[in-house]
């Protein structure tokens, strides 16, 4: 919305947000050295997969300066700065170009090579003397330095058609008006996935797992591999297959640790990557539901044509451009609208008000712990009376129950533990310690403290949510022990700390009843229509039923996987039937592979991969981000 009121309302506004979006490096580098000046070095600010140095070899060469000679290029480190001062010198005097690399490996010299380029300044240097600098960003490089300097830096535009215009002017005009038409569809697409990967992180946890360092070097070695693949071809059928390998496996894939981004990143290949490509094709997948939003690949053309098509027919970023359900843009901008209010409050002051009745976060925190104390304070489970009532031995199930209820009693004795401590600091027979202090502030800001945290379960919830989450783990446990030779009818999946070790007693079970190898068996489930777990009558013979899960991009539907409803961010799941086969009989076809996670945080709280039916193909759910959820 900024963005498009900067761009219409003021003077020019499309030149500012524009600015040299359509330019590429080397061009952009060519207008910086027409503005420099020997008293007005340009810094560079070094960003992943910018190759700034070849950038300027480049240019040395075409202004006639030789590298070794006439172009110095020096790389900061212990010992260089003497070498750094006699280039410069030499440079100063002779009108050289000189590039120093990597100057924050050395702030203090820095402070030198300011009054250097001052004594310079005043003495007057030769007109073709130049200075570059790069560093990483740093806060150790002195002002005086940065305020003399032009600033470059390459990092990705905010935005898809921003990110897709930039990577098609990235490569010179010259390189694409010599491509052949087949060259320049695949340049184009091939670019397009570069922008949609660049941008789908966007959207936090339902884009990625794990944050990847994706740039424009990506893309340039993929284009290089894209050329030495055309230029052996003999005009036949071009190797798809090896084109979406070396993409997806190796250029961007090499960052990619998580299997289900990594699958993402495959399925956008698989969607761009073929022969449609090479005429007219749709660039948003999966978007034939949606009404008027579309963006089709041109045909071949020239360089600013395409940059025209851009303009033209993409319009403003839509998560349907990126397989997602316009509600995924509603989930992250909550998120932002959360993390900066929970900032706002952490950085609130936490005196005591004026105001009449305002509590202190000392009475809040008193008040908060002694009802946590007096709802779990007489809580605790005897392990070892339940193993002996057992007559014929614990068995997978009751290992899986008994080892909650050893976490639980840990987690249990830690709270009791530091609540009493913290009322003997307010009573002041104990002086207030650092960790007393973060507990009472925890409490006092509804957070769940970190020392409590340590010894649960993965969860996003505020503290108020967490005791009930917590109390409600409590009960299943105490409902279970009424007859612990048989688990629940229904069991709370996402009441478990570790739901993995009841999917194994499954598979345990199931392998003893058949006599079966353990390692022969995967876990497959059915989605039942029971909503409530007071339709259940009683337990499956094979496997259990499970529930607590929750659908989150997409909607559950007519006993199948539908497209999510507006502004419905989640999808109550109805009771989840799981059981142990053998993984040939897993492989069925018409099913998504839904990953599982404990929190809608994802990535590390993966626990498993339930099968979901579906009528349209799994790919859309995959990039669609669609997951089961344990907490929301």
């Amino acid at each position: 919305a900024l963005t498009n009121f900067i761009r219409n309302t003021l003077p020019d506004g499309r030149s500012y947000i524009e600015c040299d979006s359509t330019l590429n490096s080397l061009e952009i580098l060519d207008s910086c050295l027409a503005d420099s000046t020997p008293t007005t070095p340009i810094y560079f600010f070094l960003s992943p997969g910018a190759n700034v140095v070849a950038d300027l070899d480049k240019k040395a060469a075409e202004n006639g300066f030789q590298k070794g000679v006439s172009y110095h290029n020096v790389s900061m480190g212990q010992g260089q700065d003497v070498i750094a001062m006699s280039c410069l010198e030499t440079a100063h005097r002779n009108g050289h170009w000189v590039i120093l690399n990597n100057v924050h490996l050395m702030p203090k010299w820095l402070v030198e090579l300011e009054k250097k380029l001052d004594e310079y300044a005043a003495e007057g240097s030769h007109e073709k003397f130049r200075v570059f600098l790069t560093s990483d960003p740093s806060n150790t490089i002195p002002i005086g330095i940065l305020n003399r300097c032009i600033k470059l830096t390459n990092e990705p535009p905010a935005g898809l058609k921003a990110n897709l215009k930039r990577a098609w002017c990235f490569f010179p005009k010259d390189y694409i008006e010599e491509a052949d038409s087949k060259t320049k569809s695949i340049l184009f697409g091939l670019c397009h996935f570069h922008s949609v990967i660049m941008e789908r992180k966007q959207f936090g946890p339902m884009g990625y797992n794990m944050k990847y360092p994706f740039s424009i070097g990506d893309l340039r070695d993929s284009a290089t591999c894209l050329q030495n693949y055309m230029d052996n071809s003999t005009g036949g059928k071009i190797p798809w297959q090896d084109l979406k390998y070396i993409f997806g496996e190796i250029m961007y894939g090499g960052h990619i640790v998580n299997d289900f981004d990594r699958l993402v990143a495959n399925e956008y290949l698989n969607f761009y990557m073929k022969d449609e490509l090479l005429d007219e094709t749709e660039m948003y997948p999966f978007a034939e539901d949606e009404k008027g939003v579309s963006f089709m690949s041109p045909t071949p053309t020239s360089f600013d044509k395409y940059i025209d098509h851009i303009d033209k027919n993409m319009a403003g970023d839509t998560p349907i451009a990126f397989g997602l359900h316009p509600n995924a843009e509603i989930d992250f901008r909550t998120q932002q609208s959360n993390s900066l209010f929970k900032t706002l409050i952490a950085l609130a002051p936490q005196e005591v008000s004026s105001e009449e009745g305002a509590a202190t976060p000392e009475q809040v925190a008193k008040a908060t712990a002694s009802e946590i104390l007096d709802k779990f304070g007489d809580k605790h489970f005897d392990v070892e009376e339940l193993v002996r009532s057992l007559e014929e031995g614990p068995g997978p199930y009751q290992n899986v129950f008994i080892q909650e209820m050893e976490v639980m009693n840990v987690l249990l004795s830690e709270i009791k533990r530091s609540i009493k401590e913290l009322e003997l600091g307010f009573l002041g027979e104990l002086t207030m310690s650092e960790s007393m202090e973060a507990l009472m502030i925890a409490l006092y800001m509804d957070q769940v403290p970190d020392a409590w945290a340590k010894k649960a379960w993965p969860s996003m919830l505020p503290l108020s949510g967490w005791i009930k989450n917590f109390s409600d783990r409590l009960f299943q446990i105490e409902e279970w022990l009424l007859n612990p030779e048989e688990i629940p009818k229904v069991t709370w999946i996402s009441g478990l700390v570790n739901p993995t070790s009841f999917l194994t007693a499954i598979c345990q079970v199931t392998a003893q009843k058949n006599q079966w190898e353990l390692d022969r068996l995967v876990t497959f489930t059915r989605v039942t229509k029971f909503m409530s777990p007071d339709e259940v009558d009683a337990k499956p013979r094979d496997g259990a039923y499970i529930t607590g899960l929750k659908l989150e991009g997409a909607s559950w539907e007519d006993g199948s996987l539908q497209k999510s409803k507006p502004k419905e961010m989640y999808c109550e799941m109805p009771i989840i039937h799981v059981k142990a086969v053998t993984k040939e009989k897993a492989n069925v076809g018409g099913m998504y592979g839904c990953p599982v996670y404990m929190t809608g945080a994802r990535g590390k709280d993966y626990y498993w991969t339930a099968q979901l039916k579906t009528a349209s193909p799994p790919a859309r759910w995959t990039l669609a981000g669609v997951a089961l959820l344990g907490e929301t």
